[in-house]
């Protein structure tokens, strides 16, 4: 009864500190700690891919057909150590824009307890990603110096739904991604535990995601619903062409200039982009941020 009194505003909050002390209690109940988790010891086993090969980026293409099974393996442990380092740079970026985000807030409320608990989250999955890197014997890939500063404006200026958002399609799209990568028997056993502690953590971080940027849109004029859809369409096309580093067609004994040609082709790993993608696109749709500028940079990122 007496909620029914409440101004609209207040039992707003009231629904936001329930859902952030649900995820408290999930969290408390079921994270994992990498460092005891991981089989860290064990020497790499080179018979055992990095990810699902369907996931290379050359898969299906005539140079896949031409590869050996050895260095079909190491160009998958290449593009997966790709993807953690990719991991690893935008996970920097979202700690700083949610510790941002939170700097002022009432540190009593389990909003901002959430928040830090999932900063701590990422902590431990960039130096999950960092040690599976190096066990997998790759080096630490980054995205192109252009796109690291454009990612250090972004982490800078970006606020409400369009950091939030933005958050949600890198989670998203490695959440599909290595849903697949868990359950597969070629891939490494570490990589696959890796893939499952991420996969399950990350699904608290998702619901906080699609929920702070419903809640920023609330009030949004069109222009400025505009204006970060523009934003964060140009943040998925950068996180999602940086995922693959070009170098990693070298390291894996390739050859860089035909690798490029094919996978920038590779119709079959463009559909699976597509197909990982229809649960993002659907919410971003319903919170009406598949504007046309938006949606052409969605299509060019081969992610619609």
């Amino acid at each position: 009864m007496a909620s029914s009194t409440l101004r609209p505003e207040d039992q707003d909050r009231l629904d936001e500190q329930d859902v952030a002390r649900r995820l408290l209690d999930s969290s408390a109940k079921l994270s994992y700690d990498p460092v005891t988790e991981v089989d860290w010891d064990t020497p790499l086993d080179k018979d055992f891919h990095g990810a699902s090969p369907e996931w290379s980026t050359l898969y299906g293409t005539a140079y896949w057909n031409e590869l050996t099974d050895a260095q079909r393996k190491e160009l998958t442990r290449q593009e997966a150590a790709s993807v953690a380092s990719t991991g690893i740079w935008f996970e920097m970026i979202l700690q700083q824009m949610v510790l941002r985000d939170i700097y002022t807030t009432d540190a009593t409320d389990p909003r901002f307890q959430w928040a830090l608990t999932e900063i701590a989250d990422e902590c431990r999955h960039s130096i999950m990603f960092a040690r599976g890197a190096a066990k997998l014997g790759a080096p630490a890939y980054r995205p192109r110096r252009a796109v690291v500063e454009l990612g250090r404006a972004f982490k800078t200026l970006a606020f409400g739904e369009a950091a939030y958002a933005a958050i949600l399609v890198a989670e998203e799209v490695l959440d599909v991604m290595q849903r697949d990568w868990m359950r597969d028997e070629r891939v490494a056993p570490f990589v696959r535990t890796i893939n499952n502690i991420h996969v399950v953590e990350e699904s608290r971080h998702m619901k906080f995601a699609r929920d702070e940027t419903r809640k920023r849109l609330r009030h949004a004029g069109p222009l400025r619903r505009q204006l970060n859809a523009f934003v964060i369409a140009v943040a998925s096309y950068f996180i999602v062409t940086s995922m693959v580093n070009r170098k990693v067609y070298e390291n894996a004994g390739l050859d860089t200039r035909r690798a490029l040609a094919e996978a920038g082709s590779n119709e079959h790993h463009k559909s699976l982009m597509r197909s990982s993608c229809s649960g993002l696109m659907e919410f971003l749709a319903s919170a009406r941020l598949l504007t046309k500028p938006a949606l052409a940079l969605y299509k060019r990122a081969n992610l619609i």
